[in-house]
C-alpha cells in the first residue's frame, strides 16, 4: 500500500459556523494549499465559504 495518497479524502467545514458539511478528494500535486470553495451550507441556510479541515 501507498504511504500517502495522491487523492486523498479531505473535509470541508463551512467558514461561519464551523460545521463539517462536505467530504471530497483533491490532487495533492494540483493543489498542495489548502481548498476553499463556496458551497451551500445547509446549517447556515446559505452560499458560504468552506475550507479544507485535517
Amino acid at each position: 500500500m501507498a504511504a500517502t495518497d495522491v487523492r486523498p479524502k479531505i473535509t470541508l467545514a463551512c467558514e461561519e459556523c464551523k460545521h463539517r458539511n462536505y467530504i471530497t478528494r483533491k490532487n495533492r500535486r494540483n493543489d498542495p494549499d489548502r481548498l476553499e470553495i463556496k458551497k451551500f451550507c445547509p446549517n447556515c441556510g446559505t452560499h458560504r465559504a468552506h475550507k479544507e479541515t485535517r
